[in-house]
């Protein structure tokens, strides 16, 4: 399930904060200057509700508990249900979707304090096995606090799900290095919006951040609660802090772990991940060095990134072909993105592994059973039929829905020129074109996150899908946030990255509320 959960998270980052939110100009300071112009919502888009509005029929509704579908993950002590809330909220007697949420009920009752909301991030990342995830890390005491609950937001799994017939993960797909490439990354961007759009047409301007936190609310509601608990990863933490803002007297105890900046959410947090990127590889490649006796990479530092150059420059003339699959300079990013997200021990020989039977591959060797690691990213890129590819679509509705793009796809090749020496590697990934560039409605009018609502907010240092700065800018945009600074590099922390200091923080904080005297620096 751990490993499975990570995929999750990593896939949901990558496609979302991929798929991301781009937004656009013509110069250096387009980013700003197209985020900050997206404050002017289109008619289809979904205006705010006014505070007379009239959702009681939602928030007052029976939810029937049943046994979770085994794909899921929610595990066997899981119920779930349908939750029902208006597609268009500033029109709540109008047409309605289902939400599916999972419930996995506090171990002993007389302890309960209320519910804690979940998301897994992405946006894209199917929710409802989430809180079976967390309860693995949460002390006794803890896990009778809470019932915890997971969520499949709108468009996604079992929740009214969007499938566009996406065959690609087109935002994860780098250019290359000639103009057959770019043009075929515009064409696929433009045909996956198309698609979407043109089955979903009154469907996709309701899919946003602020909408599901107003499905989240519907949910405390329709479970009882005057107030709500919250833990979120990654988008799950812009999530939480949208509902903060959003519906400040509705939280009780709030965790944020592994956060973007929310001034940032969209293109300029997208290209963010670039660097950070380059710098795992570099991080990596001295972790290798170290262990040349083994993996045989190179000696040093060098000649271990060398070596890994290499096999993305050549594959552009020559595409590796692992089994079934042919690995070209347009997949292969992909595949060193996901494998030097965390710095363990395990997942460091994971892609060392990975790295050297590409190597034998591209130099003719027959390599007879593929590594774990690889063949599930090459499944996930190669065979969205499985399931992967309707998840997609919910992740460009989502961080399309949110934030507005450029058109101009020379925007996009202009950025992606500009980091192609400093970021040889990665910058066909974080700047490239995306889907969002050919979206046909506005976002809603953008939430500024300014508050001093409590918060436990946990962010490592080397984080290479929502950064350490990044992060930064959220314990800043969240005011009455205390920071727990976790050294290393992962992504989400809790429960799984072995740091007992930050993983006692949120025990201590999610058991009395209590948060730390001052910001906290772990070892």
């Amino acid at each position: 399930m751990r490993r499975s959960r990570k995929l999750l998270v990593c896939a949901a980052v990558a496609s979302v904060l991929a798929a991301g939110a781009l937004t656009a100009c013509s110069d250096t300071d387009a980013v700003t200057t197209a985020e900050s112009s997206d404050t002017t919502a289109s008619a289809s888009a979904t205006a705010s509700p006014s505070a007379a509005m009239d959702l009681s029929s939602y928030q007052n509704q029976s939810l029937a508990w049943t046994s979770c579908d085994e794909d899921t993950a929610a595990g066997p002590d899981s119920e779930c249900a349908l939750v029902t809330v208006p597609l268009d909220y500033s029109d709540p007697s109008g047409e309605t979707i289902q939400v599916a949420i999972s419930r996995l009920a506090s171990t002993d009752p007389a302890e309960r304090r209320g519910i804690l909301l979940t998301n897994p991030g992405g946006p894209g990342g199917r929710g409802l096995g989430l809180p079976a995830i967390l309860r693995e890390g949460m002390t006794p005491d803890v896990a009778a606090t809470y019932d915890v609950i997971g969520m499949d937001t709108r468009g996604l799994g079992k929740s009214t799900p969007l499938d566009c017939g996406l065959t690609q993960m087109t935002w994860m797909r780098a250019p290359g290095t000639t103009e057959q490439g770019w043009n075929e990354s515009v064409d696929l961007a433009r045909e996956a919006a198309d698609k979407c759009w043109d089955k979903y047409p009154n469907y996709l301007p309701h899919i946003n951040t602020q909408n599901i936190a107003r499905d989240l609310d519907v949910i405390r509601a329709a479970l009882g609660q005057d107030k709500a608990s919250y833990f979120g990863w990654s988008y799950g933490t812009f999530l939480g802090a949208t509902y903060t803002q959003m519906f400040p007297d509705k939280i009780d105890r709030v965790v944020l772990d592994s956060a973007p900046d929310p001034a940032k959410y969209g293109y300029q947090m997208f290209q963010d991940m670039g660097p950070a990127n380059e710098k795992a590889i570099d991080d990596f490649s001295r972790w290798a060095a170290q262990r040349d006796a083994t993996y045989a990479l190179g000696s040093t530092p060098a000649q271990v990134r060398a070596m890994i150059e290499k096999l993305v420059s050549d594959a552009a003339s020559a595409p590796i072909q692992v089994g079934e699959y042919q690995v070209d300079d347009h997949v292969l990013p992909f595949l060193m993105y996901f494998n030097a997200t965390t710095d363990s021990e395990k997942d460091s020989a994971a892609f060392a592994q990975t790295l050297t039977q590409l190597r034998d591959v591209a130099n003719g060797k027959s390599v007879e059973t593929i590594h774990p690691k690889l063949a599930g990213l090459l499944n996930a890129w190669f065979h969205t039929e499985i399931r992967t590819g309707a998840d997609y679509a919910g992740t460009i509705a989502i961080v399309c829905g949110d934030v507005s793009m450029s058109n101009d796809p020379q925007w996009y090749r202009d950025r992606f020129e500009e980091h192609r020496e400093d970021q040889p590697i990665f910058a066909g990934i974080h700047n490239t074109i995306l889907p969002c560039a050919f979206w046909r409605a506005e976002p809603p009018a953008r939430i500024t996150v300014d508050n001093d609502v409590p918060a436990l907010h946990i962010q490592a240092t080397g984080d290479t899908r929502t950064t350490y700065e990044e992060g930064i800018g959220m314990h800043e945009a969240m005011r009455g946030s205390r920071l727990v600074t976790v050294p290393g590099r992962t992504h989400a922390v809790f429960p799984d990255y072995e740091n007992s200091c930050a993983n006692a923080a949120v025990n201590s904080y999610l058991l009395d509320g209590t948060l730390p005297e001052t910001d906290i620096e772990c070892s």
